[in-house]
């Protein structure tokens, strides 16, 4: 069997409504749907990655570079192929001056092309086998809790609007929320998680995100505030040149566990983080990351340090993953159809939530058929 092309298609939607998080403002939703083709008539095929900036120099990296590189190959050689886009693809000039943080964004750039080809190999690799893409990485379960992403801060939405939404989301069947901090004071903030808590009740699970707004200080007080609040986890609480020494200072004095991990492009960020011991949980995400391939050795790894993985939204993916590690937690998704209105279109078929989880596809692969409809209106130029 042999790659016969390797096809990336970007899509822009602009979003109805501007969502906001603690550094941070969505106002579109791009992803990117990846196919590798082969002579056997097989077709590996996945969406996924939000990049918004840099889109097109990811679909260029693939057309120009990846696609030349990889016809002709066996797609079931993926560790190979990997290696090959990974180390070949760090040669490649994308104006990299080697200053470290001015650089970064390249990389990230070329890791988003690596993820997005490698994703579609693995789903290959489940259609040859005839196995869906969780029991072919392993299979520890069949159905993953998912949780909702949401507590976002929008134009006259105050407590009550807060309460409606945790309500909203119990009566979706949803096992927690994953929500939104960083933006007001840790006082205002702790208030909003109060709130969510009475709405939600005692069983419903409540893990937060600062998506790096603090300092290690603010942290460590939003924390040992919110104990009473029984929260999962702490997501991101630390800004973003205070990753290692800070972030350890706040998993050293919190009594509320530390997520990290979804800023990292790679497994040796990740390994830095369990290193440091900075971190319970990694939400490493598959479509930044390196895909499949990256994140399972990071899971593997982490393991072994008794470091648990979440996954940063991107469900269609992180599902099987989630689901194939015994170290796996939640599946996130946006039950609010305008925060990812891709997520619902571009899959054919719809995804099984039933008393708080999301079961797994039982078909080869990802289990997913993609809306051609939904491809060709929101195809980038």
């Amino acid at each position: 069997m042999k790659i016969t092309r390797v096809e990336i298609i970007p899509l822009v939607r602009k979003l109805q409504q501007v969502f906001e998080g603690g550094t941070y403002r969505i106002a579109n939703r791009n992803t990117l749907v990846t196919r590798v083709h082969t002579d056997a008539g097989l077709i590996g095929e996945v969406f996924g990655g939000d990049e918004d900036m840099s889109q097109e120099k990811v679909v260029t990296l693939v057309q120009e570079h990846f696609e030349p590189m990889l016809v002709g190959e066996d797609p079931r050689n993926i560790e190979r192929l990997w290696n090959k886009m990974f180390f070949e693809g760090s040669k490649i000039d994308l104006g990299n001056r080697c200053i470290h943080i001015l650089d970064l964004h390249n990389h990230a750039i070329l890791m988003q092309a690596v993820s997005a080809v490698d994703m579609a190999l693995w789903d290959l690799l489940g259609k040859v086998y005839d196995t869906p893409l969780y029991k072919l990485l392993g299979g520890f379960r069949d159905k993953v809790p998912v949780i909702a992403i949401g507590g976002y801060y929008q134009t006259g939405k105050g407590q009550e609007q807060l309460k409606e939404e945790m309500q909203f989301y119990r009566e979706l069947s949803m096992t927690g929320v994953k929500f939104k901090v960083g933006r007001l004071s840790v006082a205002e903030d702790i208030q909003r998680v109060q709130a969510a808590r009475e709405a939600a009740g005692d069983d419903f699970v409540i893990v937060c995100d600062a998506n790096q707004g603090w300092t290690p200080h603010e942290a460590i007080q939003f924390c040992r505030e919110a104990a009473p609040l029984n929260l999962g986890w702490i997501e991101e609480p630390v800004r973003w040149y205070d990753q290692l020494e800070g972030m350890r200072m706040v998993r050293e004095s919190s009594p509320i566990p530390v997520t990290a991990g979804q800023g990292e492009i790679s497994g040796f960020g990740c390994r830095d983080l369990v290193l440091n011991r900075c971190v319970d949980i990694l939400n490493v995400d598959v479509t930044i990351a390196g895909g499949v391939t990256e994140w399972k050795r990071i899971a593997h790894m982490a393991g072994f340090s008794h470091v648990r993985m979440a996954h940063h939204e991107e469900p269609q993916v992180a599902l099987h993953l989630l689901a194939a590690v015994p170290n796996g937690l939640y599946v996130e998704i946006f039950p609010n159809y305008e925060r990812d209105p891709m997520w619902v279109d571009l899959p054919v078929e719809p995804y099984r939530i039933h008393n708080g989880y999301m079961e797994l596809p039982e078909r080869p692969g990802l289990g997913m058929d993609l809306n051609e409809e939904i491809i060709s209106k929101y195809r980038a130029n």
